[in-house]
């Protein structure tokens, strides 16, 4: 386990030794910063409550897109740059190099995310806040950004560099988020199966709206496992290569 976080805190202070950390930091909160005037507060009177909704809304997609981004150069930059080799070729496990390389992006993602509170905050001006709803939104964009960020890893994992790699797992994020509009067209079993799959359609409405369900969280944690066992197996199968 020491070495699992030597790893990630490794990759963390990456984050803040290049340009890169800031520059998907900044584009992040700029990004919401703007959707949340432009596209929430520009719809007039509205509740507090329904404001907040909008917030997290926007703050889903933003999230998960940015989490692509902060994966890609986990596993493919160092394949890109031939260290990936003398990273594997140490005494060092798979599973200790994708789970320390998750947990850096994760931690950078948290960070960013923490920042972000001083949007939903404006709301305050002329409204009030249920810090409850606030909490689950916050957790639900976590969980939604852990996810895009394994799978992103994934898809970092299979590339050659890092442009592939956010090619990789744009291909199936959108494929995740747009699985419930194949459940209107298919019939039961594979209709509710693939409402099931679906990335926000099902799972992230409830967190939207304030309230926590434990088969949501669940969902979230299932993607997240499932995407680093891949990345595991995708790292063991070329070790052997």
């Amino acid at each position: 386990m020491s070495t699992t976080l030597l790893i990630a805190r490794r990759e963390l202070t990456g984050y803040f030794r290049t340009m890169t950390g800031y520059i998907i930091a900044g584009i992040l909160l700029l990004a919401q910063g703007l959707f949340f005037n432009a596209l929430v507060l520009s719809q007039g009177e509205m509740l507090s409550a329904e404001v907040l909704s909008g917030y997290f809304f926007y703050a889903f997609g933003l999230t998960v897109a940015a989490s692509l981004f902060i994966s890609m150069r986990l596993l493919a930059e160092e394949r890109q740059t031939g260290t990936l080799v003398l990273l594997t070729s140490s005494p060092v496990h798979d599973w200790e190099i994708v789970v320390g390389k998750y947990l850096s992006g994760l931690a950078f993602l948290a960070i960013v995310t923490v920042t972000s509170v001083y949007i939903p905050a404006l709301i305050l001006v002329n409204g009030k806040i249920s810090f409850g709803h606030l909490f689950a939104g916050y957790l639900g964009v976590m969980l939604a950004g852990s996810a895009g960020l394994a799978i992103g890893l994934f898809g970092s994992a299979l590339a050659r560099n890092q442009i592939l790699a956010v090619i990789y797992s744009t291909i199936l994020t959108l494929v995740m988020v747009m699985a419930h509009f194949l459940s209107r067209v298919t019939d039961p079993p594979f209709k509710d199966t693939f409402m099931a799959l679906a990335l926000y359609a099902r799972h992230f409405p409830a967190f939207q709206s304030g309230t926590i369900h434990l088969r949501d969280v669940i969902y979230y944690i299932a993607v997240v496992y499932m995407a680093l066992f891949a990345s595991i197996r995708v790292m063991e199968a070329r070790r052997w290569k």
